[in-house]
């Protein structure tokens, strides 16, 4: 085959388009991967068994005045008490939840910017983050989807001062000891103090680290979603809090820490949420000590006056690198709180009208497994104003749990 002149020019055109063609899908590719190479993926996955000791107890079908259990999901009820969430929890094996978290934590840099989005799927993100209220599924809102954003915001900085780092769009509440990830809290069950704080927000929020010792946090949100309490969408509130950390020269209460956080509204008739909560070193090693006070007071949007005041003390004992120990004992005293559904099936707590309460949860946790947080739970729930937990009219209910979580 003989080859001319313009058969050579003609190829070496086409190599170099075909080089170049080469180069700008490798800048692309470049670029996608420079966009993705600071992008993190985690998440867990959460399992549970559980069993009601409770006398005379016929499980979920035909009763379901069960104890508050088992509806443990992320916000501990439904808003406005309408809708009897996971009854399938008693008595039986339960999928609790799957989170899937992808993001992009922020850099050093004095603008620097990040992302994060937290992703629930499975029973508890039923009713976690409902759209909206309005009619739908029990009359009140639409929130029987298995799948919620729990978190989707953008986190950024500006360099006032030590650095104000920003989050707008929807994130965690700032207010509580507790959170929605039960693998992160010392018990598997929730407290009845998550039970009256916001889960989400919905706006600005703004973090500044003045020192070591003190951190700040305020902003301006729509309230996403409270506890048991239909609070309304449009609810406009501010949030704050203050953060204190005891400094290293503080002996053995170095590193303990004390938060004073609340959530305004400016609607009137609007709900109001103030916490006080902290852990503490002791001179024993491995043991700890928490204080939570979480109070609620305000109007739903049936104008019915809520005010709520739960008093908890915690103690976690680290034993050894894999074993643990944890303790919450819990006094409710409030008015109206909101833990039942309008035909009285009790689902979530028995503290209506002026009730008062009790509950103390232990838990032991040995971690055999890399990644694994394994636990076996104990709970006694009690009333003081006479409603049943069954049918046998009882005061008291019992739970036996197990839990298995996988952090990846």
């Amino acid at each position: 085959m003989k080859f001319n002149k313009w058969t050579l020019g003609l190829a070496a055109v086409g190599a170099v388009s075909l080089a170049s063609a080469v180069r700008a899908d490798e800048a692309k590719l470049s670029q996608v991967q420079t966009a993705l190479s600071n992008t993190t993926i985690s998440g867990y996955v959460s399992a549970s068994a559980n069993w009601q000791l409770t006398p005379g107890n016929g499980g979920p079908s035909g009763n379901y005045n069960n104890g508050p259990w088992n509806y443990n999901n992320g916000i501990a009820n439904s808003p406005g008490g309408q809708i009897p969430l996971q009854s399938g929890k008693a008595n039986g094996f339960s999928l609790d939840v799957v989170k899937l978290s992808i993001a992009k934590p922020q850099d050093e840099s004095p603008w620097a910017s990040g992302y994060q989005v937290d992703l629930l799927f499975g029973p508890d993100a039923v009713g976690y983050n409902p759209a909206k209220y309005g009619s739908g599924s029990g009359g009140y809102y639409d929130g029987y989807s298995d799948f919620a954003i729990q978190q989707a915001y953008i986190a950024l900085r500006t360099p006032v001062g030590n650095g104000i780092d920003w989050k707008i769009g929807v994130f965690n509440t700032i207010i509580g000891y507790e959170s929605f990830d039960a693998g992160s809290n010392p018990n598997y069950t929730r407290s009845y103090g998550y039970a009256v704080n916001p889960a989400t927000e919905v706006g600005l929020l703004g973090s500044y680290k003045v020192c070591n010792a003190v951190s700040v946090q305020a902003g301006m949100v729509n309230r996403n979603n409270n506890g048991g309490y239909a609070v309304g969408y449009s609810s406009h509130d501010y949030i704050a809090a203050i953060a204190l950390t005891a400094p290293d020269s503080w002996g053995f209460l170095k590193g303990s820490t004390l938060n004073l956080q609340t959530i305004q509204g400016f609607d009137s008739g609007s709900v109001n949420n103030y916490s006080v909560n902290g852990t503490f070193a002791t001179p024993v090693a491995g043991l700890k000590i928490g204080l939570a006070y979480d109070k609620i007071q305000g109007l739903d949007i049936n104008n019915q006056g809520i005010d709520g005041n739960v008093y908890g003390v915690y103690a976690t004992y680290q034993a050894t690198q894999k074993l643990g120990f944890n303790l919450r004992g819990e006094y409710v005293d409030g008015q109206n709180l909101g833990f039942f559904s309008n035909d009285g099936r009790n689902y979530v707590s028995n503290y209506n009208g002026n009730g008062k309460g009790e509950e103390i949860t232990a838990t032991v946790e040995y971690d055999l497994w890399a990644n694994v947080v394994s636990r076996l739970e104990f709970r006694w729930d009690h009333t003081e104003n006479g409603t049943q937990y069954n049918a046998n009219n009882t005061e008291s209910a019992y739970l036996l749990a197990l839990n298995v979580v996988y952090k990846f």
